[in-house]
């Protein structure tokens, strides 16, 4: 009997889905909504969110205020944009920031050293996010609160790991422990905004703060 050659299996590079390709004008619309985005973060970090206007906005991007409008509904869905895309940027800076070698403390305070470092370039904007998430609809405070979970997530899995190395203690509830650290993160912003504190004031308050969230479950082994 001839033998059957059989067809090799396809490698996994072949068998992946290949994301479609945007035509012209697709593509077209991709940059015009980013470029408003970069603008509006520009104006937002100078200016705050009121003084910063759709016109202005719309200038700064090079574009007329009708196409700000094609691509954003108001200025309070450009603003929750641009909060989204930077949060998704801070997650993967303090991810890496985490990923340092040392103690569960060290590597906590690298996480929410690089968190601060990387507002403080941008006060206005840090002081527009807490003014607006008092006043905010629900369902834009819903999906924040959804926004922010990857940070916490970082701040929990360096916690976990410290229960699984032997640093905390192994009934330590780390999720509570997570969100306590992660609101005491978010409390010193205030403090940067509107008294003026610098780096070494934040990270050494943070250094204080996580002393005393997690004085009770370092492991005594």
């Amino acid at each position: 009997m001839r033998d059957i050659a059989l067809s090799p299996s396809p490698s996994d590079s072949e068998t992946e889905v290949e994301t479609p390709r945007l035509n012209r004008r697709q593509a077209a619309k991709v940059r015009t909504r980013q470029k408003v985005l970069d603008a509006a973060r520009q104006l937002f970090a100078e200016r705050g969110y009121e003084p910063a206007t759709i016109r202005d906005i719309a200038k700064g991007a090079g574009m007329s205020t009708g196409a700000v409008f094609a691509n954003f509904q108001d200025k309070a869905e450009l603003f929750e944009a641009v909060l989204a895309t930077d949060l998704v940027q801070l997650a993967e800076t303090m991810k890496a920031a985490a990923a340092t070698e040392g103690a569960v403390r060290a590597r906590l305070l690298a996480a929410l050293g690089a968190g601060y470092h990387g507002s403080l370039e941008q006060l206005p904007l840090v002081q527009a996010v807490m003014a607006r998430s008092w006043f905010q609809p629900v369902a834009a405070e819903m999906r924040t609160r959804q926004a922010i979970q990857p940070l916490v997530a970082i701040v929990t899995d360096t916690l976990q790991a410290g229960v699984r190395e032997g640093e905390l203690r192994q009934d330590a509830d780390v999720r509570l422990l997570g969100e306590l650290i992660y609101a005491a993160f978010l409390s010193n912003f205030r403090q940067a905004a509107y008294d003026g504190w610098a780096m070494e004031q934040l990270t050494e308050r943070m250094g204080k703060q996580v002393d005393v969230i997690l004085a009770g479950v370092i492991s005594r082994q």
